[in-house]
């Protein structure tokens, strides 16, 4: 977790200067740019601190040494149905929820019934047919 908790310092040191930048070209004026920088700079700086204590409890991983070899990362990875029409319909629906919450709720309600049903056919694919568990 090495370069994980890096990339979180690096963008705390990067949210903080800018924060006392920015504060400085608006006179302090304006509270919310500022004070939202700095915030962010703040949440770099927790999330980095949780990533290195963990890091540090935890055995190094594959990734973590620079002279690991890719076969040192190979296992299981999940099942993927590679015959499934099911994330079709799945997009389009959602698709569909999003131009609803432009053009109108109507639109929204029938992409999310039709999301509805293509989530269960997705979900029960392997209770039926030909590639039934």
């Amino acid at each position: 977790m090495k370069i994980e908790y890096k990339l979180f310092v690096v963008l705390a040191a990067f949210f903080a200067p800018l924060g006392v930048i920015y504060g400085y070209f608006t006179h302090w004026r304006e509270p919310v740019g500022p004070a939202g920088l700095f915030l962010s700079s703040g949440l770099g700086i927790m999330i980095a601190f949780y990533l290195w204590i963990t890091g540090r409890r935890l055995p190094e991983r594959p990734e973590d040494n620079p002279a690991g070899e890719i076969a040192e990362q190979e296992g299981e990875y999940g099942f993927f149905s590679p015959h499934s029409w099911w994330p079709l319909p799945l997009a389009g629906a959602a698709a569909l929820c999003f131009l609803g919450v432009a053009i109108g709720w109507w639109l929204f309600i029938i992409g999310a019934a039709l999301g509805v049903v293509a989530l269960v056919g997705w979900t029960f694919e392997y209770f039926k047919g030909p590639h039934a568990v």
